[in-house]
């Protein structure tokens, strides 16, 4: 049994609305997940259960496990267009199967995670042998934005970048709650995107932003566009 205690990776530490800009998923989408929601049906209305379970019920804040969680239920939901409720009972089939409450942070998600969740999606709503190949492939390419620590748990997410200046830099940034409390940083310097966008705010050049934070000019136009994609959303 995988233990979830009050480590760094399940402390309320982003906003809704933060997580939901890091993450290119509309805000009210990302609340419908964290708390459920009503629909009609031919039987009346109906409910579905929370797709993904805060640490504390009393803040409105995700964790880090949240993040992630959120990050691959975005390909499962909005790429392939499965229903909540098939959603709900695969996660609570892969709850059972490895015995946690969050299966899709785990590194065994990864390998034979990947599988046994679309055979079961298969099972609930009948996929084509296509959707499936498709879903496989989509998901395991998902998962490669996500790193595990030695307990084989999720630590490290490498957000989506929808435009990069150089081949091999869409891996520049990510999310380490261990470094910057979990903030966006640039990769190997561990400096904050938001301190780079605000020397750059206030004048200084892209030469002179990357010899003061010894970074690359690569790196300071990375982290320009995703703090530029982050606020136009």
């Amino acid at each position: 049994m995988v233990r979830w205690d009050d480590d760094i990776y399940n402390i309320p530490a982003y906003p809704v609305t933060d997580a939901a800009r890091y993450l290119r998923i509309p805000a009210v989408t990302l609340r419908s997940w964290l708390k459920g929601r009503s629909y009609a049906t031919q039987n009346g209305q109906q409910a579905f259960e929370p797709l993904i379970q805060r640490p504390d019920q009393g803040s409105p804040q995700l964790s880090f496990t949240n993040l992630v969680e959120a990050h691959v239920l975005r390909i499962i939901r909005e790429t392939h267009q499965v229903k909540l409720d098939k959603v709900r009972k695969a996660l609570d089939y892969m709850s059972q199967q490895f015995d946690t409450a969050h299966p899709l942070v785990m590194r065994r998600f990864q390998t034979d995670g990947v599988d046994l969740f679309v055979d079961q999606m298969d099972r609930l709503v009948n996929v084509s042998r296509s959707g499936q190949l498709a879903m496989r492939e989509t998901l395991k390419h998902l998962l490669t934005r996500v790193e595990w620590n030695a307990e084989g748990l999720a630590s490290r997410f490498f957000p989506v970048i929808e435009w990069v200046p150089e081949p091999g830099t869409d891996k520049v940034i990510f999310l380490d709650p261990s470094i910057r409390f979990g903030k966006p940083v640039i990769a190997g310097r561990g400096v904050p995107t938001s301190a780079i966008v605000s020397l750059i705010d206030a004048g200084d050049s892209i030469d002179d932003v990357a010899e003061e934070f010894d970074c690359s000019p690569e790196q300071v136009r990375v982290a320009i566009q995703f703090e530029a994609q982050n606020r136009a959303a």
